[in-house]
Formats: C-alpha cells, sequence, structure tokens
C-alpha cells in the first residue's frame, strides 16, 4: 500500500513538474488539483504538499536566474517578506473553511490562470499597451536597478500580500499573480521578472511549508516522492521546452486548465449540494 502511494505521488508530481518547466511558474497551480483528484486529498491537505514541491522547483530556477544576474533580489525580498507576513493568514482560513467553498475558489482563481494564458497568445498588443504607460518601478539606467519611490512600494506590497495570502490558503506559488503584476509595476525585461518571480515564490512557499509542517499537517509520504519527482519533471520539462513553439504550451495549458477548472467546480458545487 505505502509503496503504491509513492508510486502514484511521483507520477503526480513528475506531471507537475514537467508543465512547470515547459510553462513556466504558472503551471504550478496544476499541483493542487492533481493531488486532490489522483490521491483524493482534501484541498487544505493539498496545498501544504504542493508548497514544498512548488517552492523547491521555484528555489532551483532562482538559483539559476541569480547566476545569471537576473533576479532582482531588494524587490523579491520585499515582496516575500510581506507574503510571508501574511501567508499565515491563508492558512489559518483553509483549515477552517470547509472543503466545498474553499474547491470553488480554487476553481475561479484557476479559470482566471486559463483564461490569461489564452490570452497572452495576444502579446504583440499587450506589448504595445505596455509601452504607452510608465510604471511605477522603473530601472536605473546607471545602476541597473529598480528606483524604489513609495508607489513602487505601494505596488510591490500589493502583489506580495495578494500572492501570500493565495499562497497559504490555496497552495499556490503565486507565480500567475507575482509575474503579471511585475509587467504592469516595472520595466524589467521578461526574464527578470519570471526570474524575480521564482525568488519570492521560493521564499513564501517556504515559511507556508515550515507552517505547515509545524503544526503537523505535511504529510511527508506523500510530499516527499512529490517533491523529488516535481524537482526532475521540471529539469526535463526546461530541457525540451525550446523544442515546442511557447504560444501551443500556453495554449493546450490553457485549454487543460480550464478543464480542470471545471471538475474543480463541480467538485465543489456537489459537496455544497450534498450539505443542503
Amino acid at each position: 500500500m505505502i509503496a503504491t502511494v509513492w508510486a502514484a505521488s511521483a507520477a503526480l508530481g513528475g506531471c507537475v513538474g514537467l508543465i512547470l518547466g515547459l510553462t513556466g511558474a504558472g503551471g504550478a497551480i496544476m499541483a493542487v488539483p492533481l493531488l486532490v483528484f489522483g490521491l483524493h486529498l482534501q484541498l487544505a491537505q493539498a496545498a501544504p504538499i504542493a508548497l514544498l514541491a512548488v517552492g523547491l522547483s521555484a528555489a532551483l530556477g532562482a538559483v539559476l536566474g541569480l547566476r545569471k544576474g537576473q533576479v532582482r533580489y531588494r524587490a523579491a525580498g520585499f515582496m516575500a517578506l510581506t507574503g510571508i507576513i501574511v501567508s499565515p493568514l491563508g492558512l489559518w482560513a483553509a483549515r477552517r473553511l470547509p472543503n466545498a467553498p474553499l474547491s470553488i475558489v480554487f476553481a475561479g482563481v484557476l479559470g482566471l490562470v486559463a483564461w490569461r494564458m489564452w490570452r497572452q497568445g495576444a502579446g504583440a498588443a499587450a506589448a504595445a499597451v505596455q509601452a504607452t504607460r510608465v510604471p511605477p518601478c522603473q530601472l536605473n539606467a546607471g545602476t541597473g536597478r529598480l528606483r524604489w519611490t513609495a508607489p513602487c512600494a505601494r505596488a510591490l506590497t500589493g502583489t506580495g500580500v495578494i500572492a501570500g495570502f493565495l499562497s497559504g490558503l490555496l497552495g499556490v506559488g503565486g507565480g500567475f499573480v507575482i509575474v503579471p503584476a511585475l509587467r504592469r509595476a516595472t520595466d524589467l525585461p521578461m526574464q527578470a521578472i519570471v526570474a524575480t518571480s521564482l525568488g519570492v515564490i521560493a521564499l513564501v512557499s517556504a515559511s507556508g511549508v515550515v507552517a505547515a509542517a509545524a503544526g503537523g499537517h505535511l504529510d511527508w509520504a506523500i510530499a516527499a516522492p512529490f517533491t523529488a519527482a516535481a524537482v526532475l519533471g521540471m529539469l526535463a520539462g526546461r530541457a525540451v521546452a525550446d523544442r515546442f513553439a511557447p504560444r501551443r504550451l500556453q495554449q493546450g495549458f490553457a485549454l487543460f486548465a480550464a478543464v480542470v477548472a471545471a471538475a474543480m467546480l463541480a467538485k465543489g458545487v456537489m459537496a455544497l449540494a450534498a450539505y443542503s
């Protein structure tokens, strides 16, 4: 029985890692629904396991970004600090909310991610809109660092708060929040945005995992093989991602995410109906 659980957990983790490696930070959101449907976990049980896998995978990506000088570590640290402060509130809410409404909330978030990923096919139009606006956080041409102003601090704080709360509540890394927010709030190149986002995800996820483990809410028998396979799957996905058209990958992920969101919504609605 234990060997079966390990094998199933590793297979699911490998799938999550592969999706993450192929599609980027936002793909990690699939960890929770795969655990819910694949291993029949409650959402509050799946969330800390997903955070562990997402956090380690993001940490690896952030280290690679640091070596290339792409991570804006001061911005990442600032957003992570606000996220870490708020993340326990999300964990507290997740343990007290029934599974049915949590599933419906997760379905809504996943549906939003699917819609955004599908819209990224029109990247040229988005880039044109971005070019006409002055972001609150701008690079200093002389130092290569972001200029810290009050509007910039407010934008980064809001991003960290939302990402941290959703991280604790739903077990998601928050890349689907951080990446679009940094695109709106900064003039950083996309490589730096993704690398900085991975740094934030790694730090915020670490705080959520520590809190869950300290409270005895992390099932290591499932988390260990799931996480190890997710990291290996992410490396495999990164190795072959260049062979596929990014637009097709995004559209494929969007369709898959939409189907899973519909299944999560149906699961939540059916559970609510059973209670009434």
